[in-house]
């Protein structure tokens, strides 16, 4: 819905004003041609995401000799395409700056391919020239690694002296790496991982001669690995007809050179879904996503090998799916529940990590399966010393570990988008991400990882100048309604509609922020006149005022404060509800006051109990406090401005009302535990010092604060499982991702302090709320 057809024939003139001063800057943004342009070539991506061919994997498919005559080549398109494409150094491969090894691996492969059909010798000859050159880099540690380096070069040194080629690297060079392969190869040690990464390596071992064991790795494709280098090896040596009809199906789809892995269509079509939506660009492309999400759940129910065999495809898979409303399940990623089933994988002898961070985000995103706990302890373990023990050698090492860093820094339970967002714009994430290192590098040539970080990064600031242009309108109105002047009363717009627009950012939902913001100011404002600004004359007087709701009648007012109070709060659930209308089609106001009132009588009662000095059950507290906690306002309204339609019988259906009270009752617990000893001190009830009075173990302090954590971290884990809960919802997903987000929203405020006491935070709300992004990588720009 877009901001102008959803706020016709209700705009005061403050709001008609921001809505054509936005409107201008659509208007604008939409007509910038560059801008549509690269929205285009995102569209495309998503469509068909191409992959950069392999020289190396090339030469191997090259050097495989012909079923009717061993002296010539079966595929020579793959030999003339080596021929035709060497670097003017002399090189082959992806050339990057911190692929030294992977273009020397490559260069020499190719060498090998045209020396053993006796052709291309000026070609050879540079190639050598080249490998001379860099000699030292075959043995700097310092420098990255390909996949299977330390058996694959050795072993084709040992190729090249086959063929009476000299590889000009230093004899002692030589056979230092020839003897610290073997060593390797005749490790007693042998796990199903080892095994798997020696047949993927198989090009470079020549060693093994029981197809039966290589064949136990055959994909349906008839592939190893979906690898054309290991597969053409194994061809060349084994003549299986599984081999040889995968690689004859490469032409089909590439020309003359092929790919370092082939078929990877579903990893990279979700890792640029991935991207965009960690950028908070994906609204812009919700077709294209639809349509390729729509493909891959007919890959996971067909039980595709493209998904189900590899871990990060099959992790992000299930992520992505998940999150968008697919009915998927989580048993393809059962074994890796403990770590030893990574461990026998490749993946896990290669100590991969993409894979292991898209395990450990897969675990959180579906966190009340007791196998993803597991897998969720083992994964985040296995992370945190990956960080503290591995040494950064190339860019996307680095890349990588601020990955690792953020997912650990940031769980998924306390992540706010729009911090998201602007942390990986202002580090340039997604463009390293488009550069990865298998046995060679590859990367994605149509996946232009400059255009969508300039998308998100215009993107941002456009949504953060209405984000502005709202805060402006919102401090008016606290002004015009005279809120400022109630000295009893804390002053927190910046926090409340920072937690709206954090979350629901993207200007179509500029009604649901300003409804959050000033439900978020108002019960700010009632909870202190509650607290320490009212008599007990003038909490009973607010509470009838709204209980009789008569807009015919001048109403009387016991106090000014109550005057302030009332006049605001019944403008604001007038306008909410005007605007509401639009949405649903029916008026919603009766609900929006009964939301209000609940929460008024909520907090009278907790200041009787406070007055009488009463000490209620633990029980009682709980059903009261996670309405008085005050989220009711805040979010419930919301959820009639985000879009869809939602009936009488839904919104007094039991999953509307349990969404609300797990949301509310985990903050009121998270809440308690970080204010028990401010509240304490100010005799205030709690959940935290009921515990202690009703406790029959007598358990100590901590004990009992940790008692509460695991409450709250319960409720917060049957929410999400709420929220994704897809069979027998009656709640839109849409309204329902408002109580995760606010859940969210809760987590952040309240892992140091209680949120409204915390100094760091401002900054971060200023950085979103106020700093524009601006791109640091000149070529870029």
């Amino acid at each position: 819905m877009s901001i102008s057809s959803s706020t016709n024939l209700r705009r005061s003139p403050i709001s008609a004003t921001l809505e054509r001063r936005l409107e201008a800057v659509e208007h604008t943004r939409v007509n910038n041609v560059s801008f549509e342009q690269t929205k285009e070539k995102i569209r495309k991506m998503l469509e068909k995401v191409e992959l950069s061919v392999s020289a190396y994997d090339t030469s191997w498919v090259a050097m495989v000799p012909s079923p009717s005559s061993q002296n010539a080549p079966l595929f020579p398109q793959c030999l003339n395409w080596l021929l035709e494409n060497q670097h003017e150094d002399g090189s082959w491969g992806l050339d990057h700056p911190s692929c030294k090894k992977d273009m020397l691996s490559s260069t020499l492969a190719c060498i090998l391919a045209l020396k053993k059909w006796g052709t291309g010798e000026r070609q050879i000859s540079k190639g050598l020239q080249f490998i001379e050159l860099h000699s030292a880099s075959v043995t700097d540690e310092t420098i990255e690694k390909p996949a299977g380096f330390d058996i694959v070069f050795p072993g084709m040194v040992e190729y090249a002296r086959d063929l009476n080629l000299v590889v000009p690297l230093g004899s002692e060079v030589v056979d230092a790496m020839i003897q610290k392969r073997d060593l390797d190869l005749r490790r007693e040690s042998f796990s199903r991982g080892r095994e798997a990464y020696l047949v993927y390596v198989l090009e470079g071992t020549r060693k093994i001669q029981d197809w039966d064991l290589v064949g136990k790795y055959q994909k349906k494709n008839g592939s190893l690995f979906d690898s054309p280098a290991a597969t053409a090896a194994a061809f060349t040596q084994f003549r299986n007809d599984g081999c040889l009809r995968y690689l004859s199906s490469l032409f089909q789809n590439f020309e003359a050179a092929v790919p370092t892995v082939y078929p990877f269509d579903q990893y990279a079509r979700l890792s640029v879904i991935d991207t965009l939506e960690s950028l908070g660009i994906d609204r812009d492309f919700k077709n294209e996503i639809r349509r390729a999400l729509d493909e891959t759940y007919r890959c996971w129910l067909r039980g595709d090998e493209e998904i189900r065999l590899d871990l990060a495809t099959c992790a992000l898979a299930f992520r992505l799916l998940l999150s968008h409303g697919y009915d998927v399940s989580y048993d393809p990623l059962k074994p890796f529940a403990e770590e030893s089933g990574f461990s026998n994988t490749l993946e896990g002898y290669l100590k991969n990590t993409v894979s292991v961070l898209e395990l450990f985000k897969a675990a959180q995103s579906y966190p009340h399966d007791s196998a993803l706990k597991k897998q969720c302890l083992w994964t985040k373990h296995y992370l945190e010393m990956e960080l503290s023990n591995s040494p950064i050698t190339s860019v996307r090492d680095q890349y990588l570990k601020r990955e690792v860093e953020d997912a650990l820094s940031f769980p998924h339970y306390a992540s706010l988008e729009r911090l998201d967002h602007r942390r990986k714009l202002l580090r340039g994430s997604c463009v390293e991400k488009n550069t990865r290192v298998m046995k060679t590098s590859y990367c994605f040539p149509n996946v232009c990882s400059s255009d969508i970080l300039k998308l998100a990064v215009e993107d941002f600031n456009f949504c953060q100048s209405i984000h502005g242009e709202e805060m402006k309108r919102l401090d008016r109105w606290i002004v015009e309604n005279r809120l400022q002047e109630l000295k009893f009363a804390r002053q927190k717009l910046a926090y409340c509609y920072f937690s709206g627009a954090a979350t629901l950012f993207s200007p179509e939902l500029s009604d649901a922020r300003i409804s959050w913001a000033k439900g978020g100011v108002l019960t700010t404002v009632i909870d202190d006149f509650f607290d320490v600004g009212a008599s007990k004359e003038e909490m009973e007087s607010l509470i009838h005022l709204v209980e009789k709701w008569d807009l015919n009648c001048v109403p009387e007012y016991c106090s000014e404060k109550v005057e302030i109070i009332f006049s605001v709060l019944r403008d604001t659930i007038l306008e909410t509800g005007e605007k509401a209308f639009i949405y649903q089609g029916r008026s919603v106001t009766n609900h929006i006051v009964k939301i209000w009132l609940d929460l008024l009588k909520s907090m009278l009662r907790e200041a009787e109990w406070s007055s009488e000095k009463s000490t209620p059950s633990l029980e009682d507290y709980v059903e009261n406090a996670y309405v008085s906690f005050a989220l009711g306002p805040i979010v419930l309204p919301a959820t009639y401005l985000i879009g869809p339609p939602m009936s009488e019988e839904t919104v007094g259906s039991p999953e509307y009302n349990q969404l609300y009270k797990l949301m509310s009752t985990m903050g009121r617990l998270l809440n308690d535990i970080q204010g028990f000893k401010r509240e304490s001190a100010q005799g205030k009830l709690n959940s935290v010092s009921l515990h202690m009075v009703h406790d029959q173990d007598n358990g100590s302090e901590e004990e009992i604060i940790e008692c509460i954590k695991g409450l709250a971290e319960r409720k917060r884990v049957e929410l999400q499982k709420l929220v994704l809960e897809e069979k027998g919802s009656v709640v839109p997903r849409e309204c329902k991702e408002a109580f995760l987000k606010m859940s969210k929203v809760l987590n952040l405020f309240y892992r140091k302090d209680d949120g409204f006491t915390s100094q760091d935070l401002m900054s971060v709300v200023k950085s979103v709320m106020y700093e524009p992004v601006t791109l640091q990588d000149e070529s870029l720009t």
